[in-house]
């Protein structure tokens, strides 16, 4: 009997000794549900994506990907969760391009670049130019030339102040030395209904609802604001092939807190790469005008430093303030 103490003894000892020195082996990533964080309300573009991505990880992992939408505060109220949560890699959040807007709009609780863990990107998507039809422009060289002669006549329309589409047309304003002016509308959906009607000229809007109007005629596209030319619309030249540089991509991508182990970096990374190239994923993406992106981290978070500086610069020399 005293043997088998002394032997029930030393094993106690050398095991709560090796958990305590750390080298007892964890059990593998993840072990348990994952919160996957969306700041926005169900069916904006961040929560669309994260919703078919959840599915496709929780398979993956074989661990639920569980989505909880956090929406408020200019995005940053579910933000500021993710980012304060336990580095562990069981709270991770889907943001979209307005994560790196709001880095120059609003002062935020978190450093949007230092604060957190870029670990890839999802999706791109690309916007178009579009004008009404009654305007006698047909491209982006002659927009740029109407706007020189008629100065004060062109009036274009945003989703609201601080939104993407306002940001992305004051950059075509800056690098084209062009003046049109804004007209802030409270949603995308009532901006392209006066585009329609004709009581503004110019929107830089979203690839799924602009492309149906500019292939029914009922509005003409001059342009799309990624860097190479939208495999959805592949005739309508880009920005850029008139403006040198010019590029507005809205995005979406994970990202975690500040100090996330490497190794749940690299999963969730490759996992995301693996499941990209699925041929019903690429499909469901195209559907909402979003092209697959991927990459490694770094890439991602060159994009994000890029973006901010870029919005900084937007929204100073256009004065932008938000209303409170």
């Amino acid at each position: 009997m005293s043997a088998t103490r002394n032997t029930l003894l030393i094993v106690f000892i050398l095991t709560t000794g090796l958990i305590a020195s750390g080298t007892v082996v964890a059990q593998p990533y993840p072990s348990k549900p994952v919160r996957l964080i969306v700041p926005t309300a169900p069916g904006a573009t961040a929560d669309i994506v994260a919703r078919v991505m959840a599915q496709k990880l929780s398979d993956a992992f074989r661990q639920s990907v569980v989505v909880d939408n956090r929406p408020g505060a200019g995005n940053s109220l579910g933000t500021e969760i993710a980012v304060r949560a336990n580095p562990d890699g069981y709270t991770l959040i889907v943001v979209s391009g307005s994560y790196a807007a709001n880095a120059a709009l609003y002062k935020l609780p978190y450093d949007a670049k230092s604060d957190v863990t870029p670990i890839a990107l999802i999706g791109e998507a690309g916007l178009v130019v579009a004008l009404h039809p009654s305007l006698s422009v047909t491209s982006v060289k002659e927009l740029m030339a109407y706007d020189k002669a008629n100065p004060g006549k062109l009036n274009y329309g945003s989703a609201g102040i601080g939104s993407g589409n306002h940001l992305g047309t004051e950059l075509f304003n800056q690098m084209a030395d062009t003046r049109m002016k804004h007209v802030a509308y409270k949603g995308t959906g009532p901006a392209m209904n006066d585009l329609l009607g004709g009581q503004i000229q110019v929107v830089i809007g979203g690839m799924p609802p602009m492309i149906p109007q500019v292939k029914a005629n009922r509005l003409r596209g001059i342009a799309v604001t990624t860097a190479q030319r939208s495999n959805a619309v592949p005739d309508i030249p880009t920005v850029a092939e008139t403006i040198a540089g010019y590029e507005y991509v809205n995005w979406a991508a994970v990202l975690g807190p500040k100090g996330l182990p490497n190794e749940v970096i690299a999963r969730w990374n490759s996992e995301i790469n693996r499941i990209l190239q699925l041929p019903d994923l690429k499909a469901r993406m195209a559907a909402d005008g979003m092209e697959p992106a991927g990459g490694s981290p770094a890439r991602f978070r060159e994009l994000l430093t890029r973006d901010i500086a870029k919005w900084q610069k937007v929204v100073k020399l256009a004065n932008i303030k938000l209303e409170h």
